[in-house]
């Protein structure tokens, strides 16, 4: 990434020497729009979603003793800046070889799996319980930047760089569970079980931030009007949650023969506005005590806490929505 930004830097320095015996020009008006994929340079470990680590974890259930033995487990990595990318700029030539850009982009990821529990029967080869999480990001930001170039009229290398401001964005965590359980209370006929379903979506908000950005590139011309560009492009850009809401929930509960499968009895489930307020909403901190408001057990699949009707508590996390990636497209002058 040092070796990005020096190589950035040296190529600046080189074209504005290459150039400073050109002529200025007119200042003139252009409009670029552009698309691009960005990969992955720096991938991290996950945060947790919840209480579930960033693991993929596979253990064996004895149906008997109901004793739990780990065979699988591995760390989850990877990094939210990689995906697609589109972006719609104004420019502005100063002279032949310093420009000002201001550009829009829009960011979709790649989705990741971001944890996975799963829990299989001994003997039986059906699934005593399982987890999966994936999660992308979606996000708008505002990038000014700084352009250097000699000015060359056909084909004209340059490097950009500048910061970028997030305009607006959002984690999307999907989740699918599934438990087998004997709850207390339920009289259940032998051979059977409750199967409980858990469909959710949650959307993580970021703090405020900047990053910064860099490219090098050439635009080549097609017509009095028209470039053609290509660059490659750095971006650095790392965002700490904020707070988080439970956008969609469906808890379905059944009794099932765990042989076969068939569902014997429906039993009452739960939707998003049977959650309570800290089941649905979170206020991420940098630290926990005893004044937070975490969990103090479970009913079923109702999570409790310290205040059900305040915002839960939980540590912020960290993703970079940063990588290396590759933009092309046109460039309109005016």
């Amino acid at each position: 990434m040092n070796r990005m930004y020096h190589a950035i830097l040296g190529m600046a320095a080189l074209l504005l020497a290459q150039g400073v015996q050109a002529q200025n020009v007119p200042k003139k008006m252009y409009l670029k729009v552009a698309g691009g994929y960005f990969f992955s340079v720096s991938p991290g470990q996950f945060p947790d979603v919840g209480p579930y680590p960033p693991r993929d974890i596979r253990n064996t259930v004895n149906p008997a003793t109901g004793a739990v033995t780990e065979v699988f487990e591995r760390v989850l990595t990877g990094s939210y800046g990689e995906g697609l990318r589109g972006g719609l700029t104004v420019g502005y030539n100063i002279n032949k070889h310093i420009a000002i850009e201001g550009t829009f982009n829009y960011f979709h990821s790649q989705e990741n799996l971001m944890t996975r529990n799963v829990s299989v029967f001994e003997g039986l080869n059906k699934d005593a319980a399982r987890i999966e999480s994936d999660g992308h990001v979606n996000a708008i930001d505002f990038a000014p930047s700084l352009v250097l170039s000699p000015g060359y009229e056909k084909f004209n290398p340059y490097v950009r760089f500048g910061f970028v401001v997030p305009l607006w964005g959002k984690l999307i965590i999907e989740t699918e569970a599934m438990r087998m359980s004997r709850p207390a209370g339920v009289p259940l006929p032998a051979g059977t079980m409750v199967k409980t379903d858990i469909s959710r979506t949650e959307e993580i908000k970021p703090n405020p931030t900047f990053g910064f950005q860099g490219a090098m590139g050439f635009n080549y011309n097609v017509s009095r009007r028209i470039d053609i560009f290509a660059e490659a492009e750095y971006r650095n850009v790392p965002v700490r949650s904020k707070e988080k809401e439970v956008t969609k929930y469906s808890e379905t509960n059944n009794v099932v023969n765990v042989q076969s499968g068939d569902v014997l009895q429906q039993l009452p489930g739960r939707g998003i506005d049977d959650l309570s307020h800290a089941e649905r909403y979170t206020t991420y901190v940098t630290v926990l005590d005893e004044n937070s408001n975490t969990p103090t057990g479970s009913t079923g699949a109702q999570t409790n806490y310290k205040n059900d009707n305040a915002p839960a508590n939980d540590l912020k996390s960290y993703i970079n929505i940063g990588g290396l990636g590759l933009n092309a497209g046109v460039r309109i002058k005016f």
